[in-house]
């Protein structure tokens, strides 16, 4: 799966949170971005942005003075960040669960870049390579190792146990990535094998 940091633009441009409307309207069309990270006061601040959404909501919809309106008036802080590491699809959901079209992506030495939709639409796999459709596919495949190791081992052995607890952590997988019930491959096999549900009676 993509993470965050393959996808994210590096280069991010910033601007200061005293910095004017105006100043940052000047910015945007200079550089085509429809967003500016704000930038910290102090290394523990919070991360703050300010888009062209801000700017039309809060300055051009009351007829306010861009030159006397501050970008800190205005700015969304603290703004939702995004791990480096996080997966895209989880990216996507966290942008349609907030209603975000961007957020900075942090890692362990602070600010890496900054995502937008336009990169998952852009840059990610999504289309070639679908969730659901890899999680399908381990998922046969771990079935058929089950299978084989417990005709192999016994239906009764750890070792078809744990075969078994895999496959059902990659449908429990599937199915929060889904966000829907799956039936479980185990129930099947024990209906043809019901000697087999000993082996994982872990409470014994």
């Amino acid at each position: 799966m993509m993470k965050a940091s393959d996808i994210m633009t590096k280069e991010v441009v910033t601007i200061k949170g005293f910095a004017t409307v105006a100043d940052a309207v000047k910015v945007m069309k200079e550089k085509g971005l429809r967003a500016l990270l704000v930038e910290k006061r102090i290394p523990d601040d919070a991360y703050a942005m300010v888009t062209e959404t801000d700017l039309v909501n809060k300055v051009a919809a009351f007829g306010l003075d861009p030159k006397a309106v501050r970008v800190y008036e205005i700015m969304t802080k603290p703004c939702i960040t995004v791990p480096a590491d996080l997966g895209v699809e989880y990216v996507a959901r966290l942008f349609a669960n907030t209603k975000i079209r961007r957020a900075p992506v942090v890692g362990d030495s602070g600010l890496l870049g900054i995502i937008s939709i336009s990169d998952i639409l852009h840059k990610s796999d999504f289309v070639e390579k679908p969730q659901a459709v890899v999680y399908e596919n381990k998922i046969q495949e771990a079935i058929a190792n089950a299978r084989q190791v417990c005709s192999e081992k016994g239906a009764t052995s750890g070792e078809c146990a744990a075969a078994w607890d895999e496959v059902e952590e990659l449908q429990a997988s599937a199915a929060h990535q889904r966000q829907i019930k799956v039936e479980s491959a185990y129930e099947s096999y024990v209906e043809d094998d019901p000697d087999a549900r000993a082996s994982r009676d872990y409470d014994t």
